[in-house]
């Protein structure tokens, strides 16, 4: 998610890199689509920080979030839901029995969750609910490089600040995806999406700015768990769902003169990119390095 030009602003005529794959862009647009006609419902067992602002992006590309999480509902409701986000920001008692409802009744419904890893490594509570998840077998992990060595058993960083660069998590993130059957989600300055075969796809677009307000990262594994609902390749939603968060991004940055008018600039961009834009625009690569 790299401070950058936004496309909107770059000169007239600028090519989309030799490099991009244009039917990656074409995906994340029909993707977005997708979304905005079916409204999936998503249910949020997320941390007591970012819940305000993880409804509201939620809302604003177009899905229905719901924060159902505690124990005796956390299950009844997965079962409902169209998408299911567990993030391990605020572990409460309360929220670790609904996480491991829910995540139990989607696991044996076979169906999509995310699994965000939020400072996994630093604290040793929400390390072990962490990995304890990963039984359940989620479709997408996604965290910043750090939480992902840590969630495969390496080092983590200093809280929720990550202390390794993506590409130092490429092989963590190989390990995750073949241990849980996962497409893993590196957040960075060019953000790294690996499925369950193998393949790699980097998303370079986003702004430094998305790290300068709540909740930048935890709402993206929310949009992972609103795109799995329309998209049944977990690594196509995680890529639609990055390219079309940090694209909006982009344009909320290049009008915003810091932190607090970027967040509400974000909503707003969320709520009006559109898919024709998306296929324009996104420089979505393939990348060939992976292991």
């Amino acid at each position: 998610m790299r401070d950058a030009v936004p496309p909107s602003v770059r000169p007239p005529g600028t090519d989309r890199p030799e490099s991009a794959d244009p039917a990656l862009a074409e995906d994340a647009a029909a993707a977005l689509e997708d979304l905005r006609s079916a409204a999936p419902l998503v249910q949020c067992i997320t941390n007591s920080v970012v819940t305000n602002v993880t409804a509201n992006v939620l809302l604003a590309v177009g899905a229905s979030p719901a924060m159902t999480d505690i124990q005796g509902e956390g299950g009844v409701f997965a079962e409902l839901a169209d998408g299911l986000l567990i993030n391990t920001g605020t572990p409460t008692a309360e929220q670790r029995g609904a996480a491991y409802e829910a995540a139990g009744a989607r696991h044996r419904a076979g169906r999509a969750w995310v699994l965000d890893p939020v400072a996994v490594g630093a604290l040793p509570v929400r390390t072990a609910l962490a990995r304890d998840l990963l039984g359940f077998r989620p479709a997408i992990v996604r965290g910043n490089a750090s939480e992902v060595i840590a969630l495969a058993g390496g080092t983590g960083g200093r809280g929720t600040d990550a202390i390794h660069g993506v590409d130092a998590a490429r092989d963590a993130a190989a390990a995750l995806s073949e241990q849980a059957g996962s497409a893993v989600a590196v957040s960075g300055p060019v953000d790294l999406v690996r499925s369950p075969d193998g393949a790699v796809v980097r998303v370079p677009h986003g702004t430094d700015l998305l790290t300068r307000i709540t909740g930048g990262g935890c709402a993206l594994g929310a949009l992972m768990a609103a795109f799995s609902a329309v998209r049944a390749d977990p690594a196509a939603a995680a890529v639609a769902a990055t390219t079309v968060y940090t694209l909006a991004a982009e344009d909320a940055a290049a009008g915003s003169a810091g932190p607090g008018s970027f967040a509400v600039a974000l909503l707003d961009r969320m709520h009006s990119i559109t898919p024709e834009q998306i296929a324009a625009r996104a420089e979505l690569v393939r990348d060939g390095g992976a292991r």
